[in-house]
C-alpha cells in the first residue's frame, strides 16, 4: 500500500531552538507511517530581528539530522511563490505549517494563499504558539493573516486550543497533541552527580537549582533571584545555575544580583549550550525551576523529564498541563517570590518521601506525542475525504 504523503513547512536543522528540535520529532515519529517531506527556511529570522549570538545550532554533537529543502526566505516573496509552485508539483496529500511566531504570517499567508485551490481542505496549521508570549497589537494582525487559510489546526496544549479560538471564527476542526520528550536528551546514571557540582565550584551537599534556556521577560528569572535570596537567606546551601543566552539584557539581573550581595551564590553562563554540554547542566541540579510569567508549553520541562528530574513552574498557561502535582514536580500558583519560595521548599519536603524520577517515567511513557502518527492519519483520512 501506498504511503500517504506529507509536507512539512518548518525550520529543522541547522536552525537551533525547540522549534527545530520539535519538528526533527515529528519527522522521526511519522516517517514510518508516511511519505515526509520537509521544506525548510533559507532564511528565518534577518539578523537585525535576532535577539541572539547565531540563529544556527553549532553544536558538535547533532543527534538527529532529518533530510529538508532548505526554500523558504521568511521576507523574500519570490521564495514565496517558489516555494507554492514547488508544494504543487509534490501535491502531498497533507500541507503542515508549523507555527509559532506572528512574524512568519506574511510568508505563511502568501504560500498558502498561491496553493490554497489545489489543496482545498488539506492545509493543517500545527500551532506551537499562536501568538508570542511578550506580543504586541501588530502580533494580533499578524497571526489573523497567518491563518487564515487554515482547514484544521493541531494544537500542542489545551492552551493553545483556547488560544486559537479567536483567529477561528469558522469553528475549524482543533486536534490535539503535546511536545515530545526530547529523548536524545536523557539520564546517564554512570554520570557522578557530586563530580559534577564539583565541577560548578558546589560542595556535594549544595542544593543546586537551574534555570535552563535563552532569557526574556516572560520566563521570570528575576522573580527566581528574589525569591533564591530568601532560600538561601535561611539555608546557605541553596545555589543557583543560570544556562542560557540573555535575550535581555544581562545588567538587568547582574544588577539585580549584585545588590542582593549574590554574586557567589548564583552561576550565570550566558551562552547557547551546545547539545554536548546540556547534560551536565540537568544532571547536576536538583531541581529545575521555571517561574515563568506566561507560557503554552515547553521544551526545556520535556528535556528535565528526559533527564528525570523533578520542576518547579509556576500555574501559567500549558505549564500545569505536563506537571502532575507533587509527583513530577510542584506547580505554584502565582509568579512571585513568595509562592516561588514555598514551592521550591515543599518540593524539597517531599523530595525523601515521593519518588519523583518514579513519576517522570510513568508520565513520560503516557505521552500522547507517541501517539501522534495515528492523528495524524485521522487528518489525513479526514482531509481526503471531504477534499
Amino acid at each position: 500500500m501506498t504511503k500517504k504523503r506529507i509536507l512539512i513547512v518548518g525550520p529543522t536543522y541547522p536552525y537551533r531552538g525547540g522549534n527545530s528540535l520539535f519538528v526533527s520529532y515529528l519527522y522521526d515519529a511519522l516517517i514510518k507511517e508516511f511519505d515526509v517531506e520537509i521544506v525548510n527556511f533559507k532564511l528565518m529570522y534577518p539578523s537585525i530581528l535576532f535577539p541572539g549570538t547565531t540563529q544556527y545550532d553549532e553544536s558538535n554533537e547533532h543527534f538527529m539530522k532529518v533530510p529538508s529543502k532548505r526554500m523558504v526566505n521568511s521576507i523574500g516573496p519570490l521564495s514565496w511563490w517558489r516555494t507554492a509552485k514547488y508544494i504543487k508539483k509534490q501535491n502531498p496529500d497533507l500541507v503542515v505549517f508549523d507555527w509559532w511566531q506572528p512574524f512568519f504570517g506574511p510568508c505563511y499567508r502568501a504560500i498558502s494563499t498561491l496553493i490554497d485551490r489545489q489543496f482545498e481542505n488539506r492545509i493543517l496549521f500545527l500551532t506551537e504558539n499562536v501568538i508570542s508570549h511578550e506580543h504586541r497589537a501588530v502580533d494580533r494582525i499578524l497571526t489573523k493573516i497567518g491563518l487564515k487559510h487554515a482547514d484544521r489546526f493541531l494544537a500542542l496544549s489545551k492552551q493553545v486550543v483556547e488560544d486559537l479560538k479567536p483567529f477561528n471564527p469558522g469553528n475549524k476542526k482543533v486536534f490535539r497533541s503535546e511536545l515530545p520528550v526530547f529523548g536524545w536528551f536523557k539520564k546517564d546514571d554512570a554520570i557522578d552527580k557530586n563530580s559534577l557540582k564539583k565541577a560548578f565550584g558546589y560542595q556535594p551537599e549544595d542544593t543546586v537549582l537551574l534555570f535552563f534556556g535563552y532569557v526574556r521577560h516572560y520566563k521570570g528569572l528575576d522573580i527566581l533571584i528574589d525569591a533564591f535570596a530568601e532560600l538561601n537567606k535561611k539555608n546557605p546551601s541553596y545555589k543557583l545555575l543560570v544556562a542560557g543566552e540573555f535575550y535581555d539584557s544581562p545588567s538587568i539581573y547582574t544588577d539585580q544580583i549584585k545588590k542582593l550581595g549574590l554574586e557567589d551564590q548564583i552561576n550565570l553562563e550566558n551562552q547557547f549550550i551546545p547539545n554536548e554540554e546540556v547534560a551536565k547542566y540537568f544532571q547536576a541540579a536538583d531541581a529545575l525551576v521555571m517561574p515563568y510569567r506566561s507560557a503554552t508549553q515547553s521544551g526545556i520541562l520535556n528535556i528535565a523529564y528526559g533527564y528525570e528530574l523533578p520542576v518547579v513552574v509556576t500555574r501559567v498557561g500549558g505549564l500545569e498541563e505536563f506537571v502532575d502535582q507533587e509527583q513530577t514536580g510542584v506547580i505554584v500558583d502565582k509568579a512571585d517570590k513568595e509562592h516561588l519560595v514555598a514551592g521550591v521548599e515543599r518540593f524539597f519536603e517531599l523530595r525523601d518521601s515521593v519518588d519523583f524520577e518514579s513519576f517522570i517515567r510513568n508520565r513520560v511513557q503516557g505521552s500522547s506525542f507517541l501517539k501522534i502518527a495515528g492523528v495524524f492519519e485521522e487528518i489525513v483520512a479526514e482531509s481526503l475525504k471531504t477534499s
